[in-house]
């Protein structure tokens, strides 16, 4: 399927031009390409267990709070809000928007954290665990929908976006197994499209904003203390100037709502002077240029003191840092109890015994529920009291 192109602007990833798929696939009558990544992407089982694993609070901490479904559907919103902004493609931001969370762990990094430390103690010379490298190995290998091949089969430049983060070590390896694929731009130091870059803001844009959110409605964050930064203060000013008489909830959101809009006007105002700058370079040239989509100097160090902020008095809380610890030591007895003992792994079957990799895709695709309810099968006593 093909698009008229003034839907776009011109350094917009264009499905029609797309570096294809793994498996070679006939095109869709009603559906672009990305379209096409989206959908398989919502209808995968990894998107569904997002809804049961932890952003910031474990899910049986409250109904209220964030899980890593919600957080990957608000990035999914702010970033089409910026691709409309710029003329970019809203279908791909969407899709690396949904998918890009598929391979966390359950407990969010304190359970990535210990899978990595596991991995490196099986095999110190191996490549460990990344969240953004397990969330492509998800819809490249792990996703189980399609008779003729594994994974979801995804165009390059999802994949591509998907893969945020990755170490050298392991772009290297992913380049001996797909040469000049997703990997090849962590080794030339390039970058990705311009969609991806903006997913990647939006990211931030997203869970600094929502993290504040459940950070106050958790009691571990103060009002006051949050109206001492630069962007939540002004913001906080302006909204009692206009409604003097509001409080509560809806204080927190209008103040949180009037953040999140400034940041994407911004981003959109940066980018595009960014691009005009750059008019004269093609799109595929956008890879040998520095970030284009970021926000403007001012707003830049605003958005840092937050998220300086959000790791010492959040993340960072003895009641976060405690659970998490907590977190951490679930997900190594699990993996130690199934190393020892392949019995103990949910479905295990025959001799085979199942590789240390195999064994923490299956750690990492439990959900928190999944994972608490293992924990206490094996070793009879609940993990959080």
């Amino acid at each position: 399927m093909t698009e008229k192109p003034d839907h776009f602007s011109a350094w917009a990833s264009n499905p029609a031009t797309s570096r294809g798929r793994r498996r070679p696939e006939s095109d869709d009558a009603l559906r672009n390409a990305f379209q096409r990544d989206r959908d398989r992407i919502v209808h995968s089982t990894a998107f569904r267990r997002l809804v049961y694993k932890t952003q910031v609070f474990l899910n049986h901490e409250g109904d209220l709070f964030r899980t890593r479904l919600t957080h990957s559907l608000e990035v999914a919103q702010v970033a089409r809000s910026i691709a409309r902004g710029l003329g970019l493609h809203e279908d791909l931001v969407e899709a690396i928007s949904l998918a890009h969370d598929l391979g966390h762990t359950p407990f969010g990094h304190a359970g990535q954290d210990a899978l990595n430390q596991a991995l490196k103690r099986v095999d110190p010379q191996g490549q460990g665990f990344e969240h953004n490298l397990q969330s492509l190995r998800v819809v490249d290998h792990l996703e189980e929908q399609y008779p003729g091949f594994d994974g979801l089969n995804l165009s390059f430049e999802t994949r591509e976006g998907i893969l945020k983060h990755c170490s050298r070590a392991n772009a290297l390896r992913l380049e001996q197994i797909e040469p000049d694929g997703v990997g090849r731009r962590f080794i030339d130091g390039t970058r990705p499209s311009l969609e991806a870059q903006l997913c990647n803001l939006a990211d931030q844009i997203a869970y600094n904003s929502h993290d504040i959110d459940d950070g106050l409605r958790s009691g571990l964050l103060e009002l006051g203390e949050l109206c001492e930064l630069r962007l939540f203060g002004r913001f906080h000013r302006e909204a009692r100037d206009d409604f003097p008489d509001l409080g509560g909830r809806r204080l927190v959101f209008e103040v949180t709502r009037r953040m999140l809009s400034t940041q994407i006007h911004d981003v959109i105002a940066t980018t595009a002077e960014a691009l005009a700058a750059h008019s004269s370079a093609l799109p595929k040239q956008a890879r040998s240029l520095p970030v284009l989509v970021a926000f403007g100097s001012s707003l830049a160090i605003e958005v840092a003191e937050v998220k300086r902020f959000l790791s010492q008095r959040l993340y960072r809380h003895p009641q976060v840092m405690q659970t998490t610890d907590q977190a951490r030591e679930v997900v190594a007895t699990l993996f130690s109890a199934y190393m020892e003992d392949p019995s103990c792994l949910s479905g295990s079957a025959g001799s085979d015994r199942p590789s240390a990799r195999a064994i923490a895709d299956y750690l990492a695709g439990m959900t928190d529920r999944l994972a608490l309810r293992e924990y206490q099968r094996l070793t009879g006593r609940p993990a959080f009291e």
